[in-house]
């Protein structure tokens, strides 16, 4: 499987303002490209969450710590945990990937 952001790109922004956009879904796992603009808004996701940075760079704030980043990055947030992209480049792009139950996974 090969996915290709230029595939998915033209149609963010959606119909409805929306700033991602599924692009495949296995099981559990959906992966999204994402691309948000001016204000990062997005609140906590049910679900465990990987990012994959293709371009732009900012601040990625998870919790209580903040950290940069840059292309070729790879973040994570589990299930429930605040997070969200700040001053970010306006060229910001990536690939979001949920996966695993609600309320994420746990080790064991």
């Amino acid at each position: 499987m090969r996915l290709d952001p230029n595939d998915y790109f033209s149609s963010i922004p959606g119909p409805n303002g929306e700033r991602s956009r599924l692009a495949w879904e296995h099981g559990t796992l959906r992966v999204r490209l994402y691309a948000p603009r001016g204000v990062d808004t997005q609140t906590p996701h049910a679900q465990d969450e990987a990012y994959i940075v293709i371009s732009g760079k900012g601040t990625y704030v998870h919790g209580d710590q903040r950290s940069p980043f840059k292309p070729n990055d790879f973040l994570f947030a589990p299930a429930g945990l605040p997070h969200r992209f700040e001053e970010f480049s306006d060229d910001l792009l990536l690939w979001v990937l949920f996966y695993g139950p609600d309320g994420g996974e746990h080790p064991d």
